[in-house]
């Protein structure tokens, strides 16, 4: 077995082996990773995508990939086929990480590196992370079967406004995220959230890519302060498969956190997907916001798998 540069390989090299992980994703997490895997493939024929394949007999049966964000490297994924093989799965998920890690880490101008690996179950591949000085953040994936929950609609009090999410909303939207973010635990994951333009560009990969699904501009909303007219609660959801749905960012200004604003955002999610016979909805929180899980828990969330998210601060 070796380990090499992943652009020494074509996109035909890498198909089969992106046909099996977005088997997995959707077995696993009922995701349709099909967006994802055509966008590696394009950046493979353009010779572009950073990152390690592992080999046996001319074969690629696993690899990591990485890109560069300004002093930020972030680990994009990691697929280790199973097989009959002398080292096994594990040893080889930890060599690849290994690879990628030192290579950011010795990466001229990077400061920080982070990872989410949704796939992986807590654990299963920190030894790398933990050894090379990332601290460890166990975040959960949690689910919402929609036929199995009567719809819904939380009273909304005369002085907020429900709207559909527009592209006008993006400034306004980025100064929620950051507000609401400002030291929280989940702005230790993600350092976008701690500024304006962090929070805009976070917005814009979310909306113009599809690495969480593709965005559904029908099942996002906002609220507004009628007195103040200013947006002060957004959540944007979007497509991971022809039926299921994923939130990919709810959050409210920390003054108006008790007046039960989330709940009518995830409520109007929920509802424009329901009316279009969408069948679930998943998102993510990490594992140290209790108060959040809890809330999820008690509309009818249902925790299905805990995974990592790694940082490290140079």
């Amino acid at each position: 077995m070796e380990i090499l540069d992943l652009r020494h390989f074509s996109s035909a090299d890498l198909r089969p082996l992106l046909e099996e992980e977005t088997a997995m994703w959707g077995s696993t997490l009922s995701w349709d990773y099909t967006q994802s895997a055509e966008m590696i493939l394009r950046y493979m024929e353009a010779k572009i995508l950073p990152g390690y394949a592992a080999i046996e007999r001319g074969s690629i049966f696993g690899y990591s990939f990485f890109v560069y964000e300004q002093s930020k490297g972030v680990i994009g994924d990691l697929f280790v086929r199973d097989g009959g093989r002398t080292a096994n799965r594990l040893e080889i998920e930890e060599r690849l990480l290994t690879h990628v890690i030192e290579t950011l880490q010795q990466s001229p101008g990077i400061h920080r590196v982070e990872a989410q690996l949704l796939a992986h179950e807590t654990g299963a591949v920190a030894r790398p992370f933990l050894a090379q000085g990332f601290s460890k953040h166990p975040r959960v994936f949690m689910k919402f079967e929609i036929a199995q929950h009567p719809q819904t609609a939380p009273p909304l009090a005369p002085e907020f406004e429900l709207r559909p999410w527009s592209e006008d909303q993006y400034q306004s939207a980025a100064a929620v995220i950051t507000a609401a973010y400002r030291g929280h635990i989940d702005s230790e994951i993600n350092d976008q959230y701690r500024t304006l333009t962090g929070s805009l560009r976070f917005l814009n990969n979310i909306v113009r890519f599809p690495g969480c699904g593709a965005f559904d501009p029908r099942a996002s909303f906002v609220i507004l302060d009628r007195r103040s007219r200013t947006l002060i609660g957004v959540i944007l959801c979007s497509q991971v498969r022809a039926d299921v749905g994923h939130v990919t960012q709810v959050c409210v200004l920390p003054e108006y956190r008790s007046a039960g604003l989330g709940v009518v955002l995830l409520a109007a999610t929920t509802r424009s997907l329901r009316e279009r016979r969408f069948r679930a909805i998943s998102l993510t929180v990490t594992q140290a916001n209790d108060r959040a899980i809890a809330l999820y828990h008690r509309i009818g969330y249902e925790s299905k798998r805990i995974f990592d998210a790694f940082v490290w601060e140079g």
